[in-house]
């Protein structure tokens, strides 16, 4: 598997609109776009910070993952995110080496990238998302 760079930090929040001012305001980061994935039950925000974005996720459903995530244990960072250039490769790869999976196979996230998550428990406790960028505008 190539890793190109952290794709982005998932950032776990309870109001998006209150912590995009902290990123803007204090931080002095724009918030370049706001989407909601309906299938994972999140509103995100973006920003960038060199090639790295930071993406701020608020659940749309207290039921939801990010829901759940800020109900057991608050706000905070909940994942971190590679880039990787062929994703069902590497989550091949990365079964083979014993590394639990979440998704089998790669889902659509946001931003239109291809995403699929390794579960905590075989990855030292840090949800590990690996992200492929079919797009050539995100690229």
């Amino acid at each position: 598997m190539k890793i190109s760079h952290i794709e982005h930090i998932g950032i776990a929040v309870k109001n998006l609109e209150e912590s995009i001012k902290y990123y803007e305001d204090i931080l002095g980061l724009k918030c370049y776009g706001i989407e909601e994935v309906k299938d994972q039950k999140v509103k995100t925000a973006f920003f960038k910070v060199g090639q790295t974005k930071i993406e701020l996720l608020e659940t749309t459903d207290p039921e939801g993952p990010i829901g759940k995530f800020i109900d057991k244990k608050g706000e905070g960072i909940h994942h971190i995110a590679f880039a990787t250039d062929n994703l069902s490769e590497a989550l091949k790869e990365v079964e083979e080496k014993g590394i639990q999976l979440i998704d089998k196979s790669p889902r659509k996230g946001a931003e239109g990238l291809n995403i699929a998550f390794l579960h905590p428990k075989s990855t030292g406790s840090v949800l590990t998302e690996l992200c492929e960028n079919n797009s050539e505008e995100n690229k």
